[in-house]
């Protein structure tokens, strides 16, 4: 039976434990899920339409705002028809999808974060230079980049998922199809997955977060090395939203997946899966337009009614 796949769909468990909660939860992540689309939609209509909004940062927002609705958007319609069904299957290959997808998007989303970072360090460290160092062809090879390795990576994860054998239980503990607990379901051995995740935790979860520690450490030090006041506040607000942004991201993804395969926690890994795949979408918006008054301004020019 090697190399051949005995089960051809699975069971989501989503919260059907908790069946009380079902019809809040619905509410709720339909309310996240509305909000999310919306708001990354209006960011990424203001960045378009805006010439003023041109620039490095802009242009990664506009990514990382992509990324959200794809993160989001391979998850949520799914989640939510569980939470009205009895039962939600989910077929074989529409698992895998689903896994490629959202691991796409939110591993692309953490090395973006991290080129975002860098964007802030030249433009506070080397703002006469800032020009040079992100002109528009450097910066669409970061993004493209960005996209690229992730999706490469993704397609490794993915294919080696495909060659292991589930010859059930079919059910997998999470509202979403996630690597941990399809590893558990699988009857052949899974060391190779488990090397590669390793792997990949240490590239986008240790890596990139020093990565990006070391240029905010950077960033701080230039602040606190300007004279005036006004000067260090204006530093500062430059790259606070990114940092609000960076903090609520990591502390998700340590939480979600730095251990073992063997440790995993259903209950631990939805309410984790529930910051990453809507929170944080939901979120990204509302922190990079109410901390923003460009972003503001733009969305007013493309939308008249919002100055009333």
């Amino acid at each position: 039976m090697r190399n051949q796949t005995l089960v051809t769909e699975f069971i989501l468990q989503g919260f059907s434990e908790h069946p009380q909660y079902q019809l809040p939860l619905f509410i709720c992540f339909l309310s996240l899920y509305s909000v999310a689309l919306i708001g990354n939609v209006l960011i990424i209509l203001a960045i378009t339409c805006n010439p003023g909004l041109h620039t490095p940062m802009y242009f990664f927002l506009l990514n990382l705002a992509t990324m959200d609705i794809i993160c989001t958007s391979s998850v949520m319609p799914k989640a939510m028809k569980g939470l009205v069904s009895v039962r939600n299957p989910i077929s074989y290959g529409g698992c895998m999808a689903q896994l490629y997808f959202l691991t796409w998007s939110a591993s692309s989303e953490l090395l973006l974060l991290t080129v975002m970072a860098y964007d802030r360090y030249a433009a506070i460290c080397h703002p006469l230079h800032y020009g040079n160092m992100m002109s528009k062809a450097f910066c669409s090879m970061l993004a493209a980049g960005v996209w690229a390795l992730c999706a490469c990576n993704t397609a490794i994860h993915t294919g080696l998922m495909t060659r292991l054998d589930f010859c059930g239980p079919n059910v997998i503990t999470h509202f979403f199809c996630e690597v941990p607990p399809l590893l558990l379901l699988s009857c052949s051995s899974t060391y190779v997955n488990s090397v590669m995740i390793v792997l990949a935790d240490a590239f986008y979860g240790i890596l990139n977060f020093l990565m990006t520690i070391v240029s905010y450490g950077f960033i701080i030090s230039s602040i606190l090395k300007m004279r005036t006041t006004e000067g260090k506040k204006k530093a500062f607000s430059t790259c606070s939203s990114h940092l609000i942004v960076v903090c609520m991201y990591y502390t998700a993804v340590f939480y979600a997946y730095i251990s073992p395969v063997s440790s995993y926690n259903p209950e631990k890994s939805k309410f984790a899966g529930v910051l990453y795949t809507m929170l944080s979408p939901t979120l990204n918006p509302l922190i990079y337009t109410l901390r923003n008054k460009e972003v503001k301004a733009a969305l007013r020019k493309l939308f008249p009614f919002l100055k009333n």
